[in-house]
């Protein structure tokens, strides 16, 4: 009951934050948190619950940016459109390079994502279709509420809200299903679970590609709210890094630990950026970097998994207080 009255103030907070914080920028800051939080949240399941730690989520992300504003650029049409196109695309992609890169562990096959990933940021670099190291932005044409083209952020704040509760669920599903339970033995250890018959490289496959579509589908998010996309703002190996960040500093493998991170990584970088002007991009290198160390040195679960873990404490000595006090 404790769990449920927090998860409810919680929720209460999230829906009246753009009226609280009304402001342009605090408007926009929490569109981006929201977004990011798709991105994590879908990383999360095959980094968080399957143990795989991709650093290569950035071809998702741009293959869904890139349909949704290709969709818009080319041919005129909403960047809806090319919302299932950049999902199925990467979902394809997914079950194409998953397969003998799945069969690597631990950091290899970190570094076969990324390859993979600067490999699609250099095809892309290069393909004047996709508007090659210039990037893609909308025509010259009025735009309507189909386009999802809004001029304050407050829309895209519930709507980006409205995707992070769906990838919430679909991720709940998954971890309480009989495929989130194979994926936390695999985590634990592949080879025990194969031993007990679990099809390990099957489910991790689906994972991944699950986790693929919910990221495409940030990705064209992304590319609706701005109006534009380039090889480093799809494709860039930031994408990839701050996504796993953002998981691993709330809570991986928890389903409210990227929503946690999001929330306090999208404000540093987009205070600092906002206080350092064109200095903060090579800060945001610098605290990535930083977290990234004290998390693996001090706290690998990340931070709900401390609350968690206090939590408990707590429980316990309370529990024993009260039996030492009983008669």
């Amino acid at each position: 009951m404790r769990r449920t009255f927090w998860l409810a103030i919680a929720i209460v907070l999230i829906v009246a934050y753009p009226w609280v914080f009304s402001t342009p920028f605090q408007q926009r800051l929490g569109a981006l948190v929201l977004l990011y939080a798709i991105a994590a949240s879908a990383w999360n399941i095959i980094g968080g619950y399957a143990g795989q730690v991709s650093v290569g989520h950035a071809v998702f992300f741009g293959c869904g940016a890139y349909a949704a504003m290709g969709a818009y650029a080319h041919y005129a049409l909403s960047p809806l459109v090319g919302i299932p196109v950049g999902l199925v695309a990467s979902v394809a992609i997914a079950a194409v390079i998953g397969v003998p890169t799945l069969r690597l562990s631990g950091h290899y096959f970190s570094m076969a994502t990324i390859a993979v990933a600067e490999l699609a940021r250099l095809i892309v670099t290069n393909t004047d279709y996709l508007g090659a190291a210039v990037g893609l932005s909308g025509p010259t044409v009025p735009r309507n509420v189909f386009d999802l083209s809004f001029i304050s952020a407050l829309p895209y704040y519930y709507l980006f809200l409205a995707v992070l509760a769906i990838t919430l669920l679909i991720t709940w599903w998954m971890a309480n299903s009989r495929m989130g339970f194979y994926l936390r033995a695999i985590r634990d250890s592949e080879r025990a679970a194969r031993s007990l018959g679990a099809p390990a490289s099957r489910i991790k496959l689906y994972a991944y590609m699950l986790s693929a579509g919910l990221t495409s589908v940030a990705g064209a998010l992304y590319a609706m709210m701005f109006g534009f996309v380039d090889p480093d703002s799809g494709l860039g190996l930031l994408i990839s890094v701050k996504i796993l960040i953002m998981a691993a500093l709330g809570g991986a493998g928890l389903l409210f630990g990227p929503l946690v991170g999001a929330a306090i990584l999208v404000p540093l970088e987009e205070i600092s950026n906002s206080l350092l002007g064109g200095k903060g991009a090579g800060l945001t290198f610098v605290v990535y970097g930083a977290i990234i160390v004290l998390i693996a040195r001090f706290q690998p679960g990340g931070i709900l998994a401390l609350v968690n873990r206090l939590r408990a404490k707590r429980t316990k000595v309370d529990s024993t207080k009260g039996a030492s006090n009983a008669p």
